[in-house]
């Protein structure tokens, strides 16, 4: 978690309750530090790694988001202390090594739990909370779940599906005045370490060199708190509620969606 939220520190979020999920590490680290130096009231989840020090005034659950039940008396809790619920940031999800050939039924079982099935259900968890005042829910998607990869299928394959499940979600809800959008960012984070351990450190120098010519922004991946911070700001506040149903790539131009 890095950054300083220039933008961020002026209380644009101002009585917006929020749940983060995974919000102990990474991506959804640096959201619970924007979204509450924007002055929101947020609850944020965590699964294995406990949450850092410097966020302690975010109120904080432990919950696996596989398990149906507990996602819903976790976001149940969390909307009663607050009083509602206006926005879900669901980031947690994990990125795995894995090429096609190769994956086996445990990791399938496994990867599609942790990062589809863990969607539908936070997603259907906010939805009943939201379903007479309206919300907003923004799920973590990936560029590689357009691209695809030879490395990391299962992991794309399972985000392309959040993505699908995304556009559903924002037809299905807009009539409860409730947007679902994806974002799709490529951030230092802990897993562009575990990119380097799997490739090994000459062909992980390689693939980062050869990422340099390919970003319209920059030769780097972005910082969470100030490339994708402002965004999440943004959608998390009243702004935006007539954007719904769209995949939003902060990737540096490395992969351009939509255009």
């Amino acid at each position: 978690m890095t950054g300083q939220v220039p933008l961020t520190e002026s209380q644009q979020l101002a009585g917006r309750r929020v749940i983060v999920t995974g919000g102990a590490t990474g991506i959804g680290a640096a959201a619970v530090q924007v979204l509450l130096a924007a002055g929101a009231q947020v609850h944020a989840t965590y699964h294995r790694s406990p949450p850092p020090d410097e966020l302690q005034s975010a109120d904080w659950h432990q919950c696996d988001l596989r398990e149906p039940d507990l996602v819903s008396s976790t976001f149940a809790a969390a909307s009663e202390k607050m009083g509602g619920l206006d926005v879900l940031l669901h980031v947690a999800g994990l990125w795995q090594t894995s090429r096609p050939e190769t994956v086996t039924p445990d990791e399938l079982d496994f990867l599609w739990a942790t990062n589809f099935k863990a969607t539908v259900f936070t997603n259907q968890a906010a939805y009943h909370l939201m379903v007479d005042t309206g919300g907003s829910i923004v799920n973590l998607g990936s560029s590689e779940g357009v691209s695809g990869s030879p490395i990391s299928a299962l992991y794309a394959s399972t985000k392309a599906a959040v993505h699908a499940w995304t556009r559903s979600s924002a037809r299905a809800w807009g009539s409860h005045n409730i947007t679902v959008n994806t974002v799709a960012p490529i951030m230092e984070t802990r897993s562009t370490g575990w990119l380097h351990d799997y490739l090994g450190p000459e062909a992980s120098a390689k693939f980062n060199e050869s990422l340099k010519d390919r970003f319209a922004i920059g030769d780097k991946f972005g910082d969470p708190v100030d490339d994708l911070g402002p965004l999440l700001v943004f959608l998390s506040g009243t702004g935006a509620r007539f954007i719904t149903g769209q995949l939003l790539a902060v990737n540096g131009g490395l992969l351009m969606v939509g255009a």
